[in-house]
């Protein structure tokens, strides 16, 4: 499904991706683990295409993306929920949803997804929760009908029993939907619930990997990666 070949990309001259390899099945759930400044949310971007390619190469669906703009890989099927959210802040739920959804029946579609933000369609997006504003930023991505999402710390900022919530959410989703999954995150928990194995980032290179079988060994994946729940 996705397929990253000796990717690398920097902020001017400063490089942050140093050879990035590895390969993501359709349907499968891939977390990435790391410090705060390995790379890894610059490894979502140059995925997505917002920043290019140095070297390398990024295949999705069977074809060559790298040098493809942002919203080509996302007609693809491509999808990025960025770190922070990013939803309008002083648009409605609904004018959200709107910019991802082509017509009312794909909003109809989304909301049956998505019931919690029924009732919040009227309210502006700046005025709900962490955890409601998350879920908006999802439900607004799969109203694009994507294949594979992207997803940049997905927990940051919201309390524990929402993270439970976003966590059966993606899992229903990936079921029912078949996503493919590619999850930066620091909560061990959330990833060990979801991810079917885990990449660890070190100074914008791939390290190693952890398989599902070794996420739930928390003292293990802490002595490897260095970061806790």
């Amino acid at each position: 499904m996705l397929e990253a070949v000796e990717i690398r990309a920097s902020y001017g001259r400063i490089p942050v991706l140093n050879g990035v390899s590895f390969a993501v099945a359709p349907g499968e759930a891939v977390g990435i683990l790391g410090h705060n400044g390995m790379g890894k949310t610059t490894l979502l971007k140059t995925l997505m295409g917002y920043l290019p390619l140095d070297a390398g190469r990024i295949r999705f669906d069977g074809a060559n993306i790298g040098d493809e703009p942002t919203h080509r890989r996302a007609r693809r099927g491509l999808a990025y929920v960025p770190q922070g959210r990013e939803i309008f802040p002083f648009l409605t739920v609904a004018e959200n949803l709107r910019m991802g959804a082509p017509s009312e029946r794909d909003l109809d579609e989304v909301l049956g997804d998505f019931p919690a933000l029924a009732p919040l369609l009227g309210r502006q997006g700046g005025a709900l929760s962490g955890g409601q504003q998350q879920i908006l930023a999802i439900a607004r991505c799969m109203a694009m009908r994507p294949k594979c999402i992207l997803l940049d710390e997905p927990t940051e900022g919201i309390q524990p029993s929402i993270v439970s919530e976003i966590a059966d959410l993606l899992a229903r989703l990936r079921q029912a939907r078949g996503l493919t999954l590619v999850i930066v995150e620091q909560r061990l928990e959330f990833i060990a619930g979801l991810a079917d194995r885990a990449l660890v980032m070190q100074k914008g290179a791939i390290v190693t990997e952890i398989p599902a079988a070794g996420l739930s060994d928390r003292a293990a994946v802490e002595k490897i990666v260095g970061i806790g729940a």
